[in-house]
């Protein structure tokens, strides 16, 4: 599949983020990035992708207990995003 390297590459970032290596910004700019990938999703991915990552700013802007988007959650909801991904693009 031509597109697994940037399904890798996005899973690597979810970890790095999870793990405080990398910071919000950098994180949604390899998101973002990925345009053959999203290109080659239908286009609903994209703006799934766009709300979950825009959420996450919002929220990386305030604590987590002021803000009503769990950093967490977002990454879950981005992992499954992920996993849904590659199933689209393996049918």
């Amino acid at each position: 599949m031509q597109h697994l390297p940037a399904i890798e590459l996005l899973r690597a970032s979810l970890e790095e983020l999870k793990h405080r290596r990398t910071d919000t910004a950098s994180f949604c700019r390899t998101w973002r990035a990925q345009s053959a990938l999203l290109d080659a999703l239908p286009g609903r991915y994209r703006q799934v992708m766009e709300d979950l990552l825009g959420r996450m700013e919002a929220g990386s802007l305030f604590t987590e207990e002021s803000c009503s988007f769990s950093q967490e959650d977002l990454r879950a909801s981005l992992s499954v995003w992920l996993d849904k991904a590659q199933q689209a693009l393996e049918a």
